[in-house]
């Protein structure tokens, strides 16, 4: 294996960590906040992302014993973090993520050992693109979760981080300096490298995640990901040159094109909510082919943040900079990934953080917007051409790095093909089991990851429908994880997401043992949560079923501004299933209005709400219901109460029948 291939190997793992880091942390403190859906004390857990402040203190004396130090925190702390609960997990994911980012400007002043100059700025830029290709495998074996970050995955963490410290052995970090002329030459450039890892932390290293934007072919996505990010490592080491041909204003006009269908793809797929209570409901359909075309565009490329990142640790290494000159721009990007990550959430709970956060209300596309734009305007018009002094990447081919790539875009390939199957299934006798599970982001009440009980009590039902609410997992805020694919994949049922992320709900997914025909999710008006409804038909053995699945909140108004949508839109269906979470108790206007047309499943068989057994979900126990049209009944129905649901919700699911 060639020297430059150890270097890209080195930036790749030092990346994906990095990102995996830091989504964690994030992902964390989000949960511990979920539980009063507000922000508390947590929130100073990203103070971590300022660890760096500390090398301030850093006076360029033995940087060898230094960068081992973080190296060791960075490799512990990536280790455990599977194994943790969530209050371990946010500490050990911060000491990671601040380890991570102070070792992040000793990595950038290091070379390797015998080498006269730093790599070659391609070199850095190849390491980013394998992360991410890494990371696109990763999540894509395991049905959308990330399989390193659970503890079945552990062991890839612990190996790889292994792999990294036997690569570090390699570095010399004493490298020759200039004198000291302040940070201003580099801070920007620093600041560039930050933008580029966050665009590929906030979409590209998850594929679901552009995925759910636009409803996309998830299979499509992930093949164009993975190749033309192996595509960049493999040219970046074996063909540098290609690159560095690229002139300064081609390499600002892709700039200049990725941002603009960044921005064309999250506004395509933007909604004018309702803007008052009279106004209709606003219906959002499967995406047109038009709506489509700025998605393709932008997975074409979005490689040019690789070359970026390039371009700016090439100016970095031209300067010759210390550690401690780095500190200024680190602390600047930290800064800006911070900012983004509270505007991504603001978009999400506008409602709940006031005055700031209604501000953000559907303005998913503002934190994309300003981290592409400022990496175009730091580029500007120089690029590699201005920056190629000393330092260029040798390009031997190496047999060993080519198929380490290649093998890692095939079972990149082949995981995409196996977890996207969806199995056929046998109706039953006039009857569908229906369920309704509000899932809190795949947590369980305490607050701690339950993905894998919440699946193996699915699988013990075995619904044909299944409706999930708090289901909007793949965005920054929850480290991207998709647990409405992991949950379809592992099942085998077809799936709706239901609201796009971009429009800012909590998620009502659709999954089905049956085809799911005209999906779409209907918006009404909202006041505190954006309100909507998915809706999906299904045919079970010849009848005709239309789903709505459901979870409204905000005033009484808002409350009954959905109950009469939703008995407008369900009209004209002669077999309708509304479940979900309603936020409604049977004392309620909009419950009442609801119950004079469909039927209530619990009720229906034990009228005082009171079940045999002794499951009281009278009065203020349910909020969580199934409704169905009168000629079809309800039998047997179930109300699992907390900690059996392994989410903060009763999970209820009732069988429906009909006449033949």
């Amino acid at each position: 294996m060639k020297k430059p291939f150890f270097t890209a190997a080195l930036w790749g793992i030092f990346f994906l960590f990095l990102v995996q880091m830091m989504g964690t942390l994030v992902e964390s403190i989000y949960i511990l906040d979920l539980m009063n859906t507000s922000l508390d004390e947590k929130a100073l857990g990203l103070l971590f992302f300022f660890a760096p402040v500390l090398l301030y203190s850093y006076r360029d004396k033995r940087p060898n014993l230094i960068a081992w130090i973080l190296y060791g925190i960075f490799f512990l702390a990536r280790g455990l973090t599977p194994y943790l609960n969530t209050l371990g997990r946010m500490l050990a994911s911060g000491g990671g993520t601040g380890a991570g980012l102070s070792l992040l400007p000793f990595l950038l002043t290091s070379r390797r050992s015998g080498e006269p100059e730093p790599p070659s700025g391609l070199l850095v830029s190849s390491g980013l693109a394998l992360g991410v290709g890494l990371s696109v495998f990763l999540r894509t074996v395991n049905f959308g979760l990330d399989y390193s970050l659970f503890p079945s995955g552990g062991w890839v963490g612990w190996s790889l981080g292994v792999l990294q410290g036997v690569l570090l052995t390699r570095q010399d970090w004493g490298g020759p300096h200039r004198p000291r002329r302040g940070a201003r030459p580099v801070t920007l450039a620093v600041t560039g490298i930050f933008l580029c890892l966050g665009l590929a932390w906030f979409a590209f290293s998850a594929p679901s995640v552009i995925t759910r934007w636009t409803e996309g072919d998830y299979r499509v996505i992930v093949i164009l990901i993975s190749v033309l990010s192996l595509s960049v490592a493999s040219i970046s080491l074996f063909r540098p040159g290609w690159f560095e041909r690229i002139s300064p204003t081609w390499l600002l006009v892709w700039n200049l094109a990725f941002t603009g269908s960044l921005i064309w793809t999250l506004l395509s797929h933007r909604v004018p909510f309702p803007a008052a209570p009279s106004s209709p409901a606003v219906v959002v359909d499967s995406p047109s082919l038009i709506q489509h075309l700025p998605m393709y565009m932008l997975t074409l490329l979005f490689p040019v943040m690789f070359l970026d990142l390039g371009v700016f640790a090439k100016r970095i290494q031209n300067a010759k900079p210390t550690p401690r000159d780095l500190v200024p721009g680190t602390l600047l990007g930290s800064l800006i990934l911070v900012l983004a990550v509270f505007m991504h959430i603001f978009t999400n709970v506008w409602g709940y953080v006031a005055p700031v956060s209604s501000w953000f209300r559907n303005k998913f596309w503002l934190p994309y917007l300003i981290m592409a734009l400022l990496a175009a305007l730091l580029v500007g018009r120089k690029g590699f051409k201005s920056t190629d002094e000393g330092g260029r990447i040798r390009s031997d081919f190496s047999w060993t790095g080519g198929a380490a790539l290649g093998l890692l875009f095939l079972g990149t390939l082949l995981s995409v093909v196996l977890t996207t199957r969806i199995h056929p299934f046998e109706p039953r006798d006039q009857a569908i089991v229906a369920m309704t599970f509000n899932i809190q982001g795949a947590n369980s009440h305490l607050g701690e990851r339950s993905a894998e009980e919440q699946l193996a009590l699915i699988r013990e039902v075995g619904p044909d429908v299944l409706a999930l609410q708090e289901s909007d997992t793949a965005r920054v805020s929850l480290n991207n994880h998709d647990v409405v694919r992991y949950y379809a994949g592992k099942l085998g049922y077809d799936s709706y997401y239901g609201p796009t992320t971009t429009s800012g709900t909590f998620g009502t997914a659709i999954l089905s043992r049956f085809p799911l025909e005209n999906t779409r999710t209907i918006f009404t008006f909202s006041d505190q949560d954006e309100v909507g409804t998915a809706a999906a038909e299904i045919t079970v053995d010849g009848v005709r079923f239309v789903i709505f699945n459901v979870h409204p909140d905000g005033s009484d108004t808002a409350m009954e501004v959905f109950a009469e949508t939703l008995l407008d839109r369900s009209s004209g269906y002669p077999n309708v299933i509304a479940l979900g979470d309603f936020n409604l108790r049977d004392d309620e206007e909009a419950y009442q209005r609801i119950s004079s047309r469909y039927t209530n499943a619990w009720i229906s068989v034990y009228p005082t709400g009171v079940s045999p057994d002794g499951v009281d979900m009278s009065g203020e126990n349910r909020i969580d219901h199934i409704f169905f049209s009168t000629n079809l009944a309800a039998r047997d129905p179930v109300y699992l109460l907390p900690p059996d649901s392994a989410t903060d919700h009763p999970v209820h699911w009732s069988t429906i029948v009909w006449e033949p």
